[in-house]
């Protein structure tokens, strides 16, 4: 991850009350980078045009659907795709995403049972953005 350079960040992470519950997720080392460092943050939820608060979502067998099974997947892809034009305008090429979102998930996401189960897996942003050459790290990479 190069110091320094322009990087888009899951909004949650810095605070912004954008989570499927309505709440943030801050986290401390994103906080203290954000401080030195201009990061832009994203919600691909958001920009995809699903309301704030919403009802949970997960992947499942290559579909994002709802824990009441409205399949959301057009939404999760519209809010990718929002995420990569921003990267590509601001010439970001290292994201940091909320590990485990079905948007963010980097190498991990829940399994679409809503237990709490973790499987190997990209989020659709993650994965989108990988795709293009953008390097995903989640705030437990920090």
């Amino acid at each position: 991850m190069s110091k320094g350079a322009i990087k888009l960040c899951s909004a949650c992470l810095l605070g912004v009350n954008c989570r499927y519950n309505g709440d943030s997720n801050p986290n401390r080392k994103v906080l203290d980078m954000a401080s030195e460092e201009l990061l832009i943050p994203v919600c691909p939820e958001q920009l995809g045009g699903l309301p704030t608060p919403r009802t949970p979502s997960e992947l499942k067998d290559g579909k994002v659907i709802t824990k009441s099974g409205e399949d959301v997947t057009k939404q999760f892809e519209e809010g990718a795709g929002q995420v990569l034009k921003l990267a590509e305008i601001f010439g970001c090429r290292d994201v940091i995403l909320k590990q485990r979102s079905p948007s963010c998930g980097n190498g991990q996401i829940y399994d679409g049972t809503f237990t709490g189960i973790v499987v190997e897996g990209d989020g659709v942003t993650a994965r989108l953005l990988k795709e293009n050459g953008i390097s995903v790290i989640t705030e437990e990479d920090l």
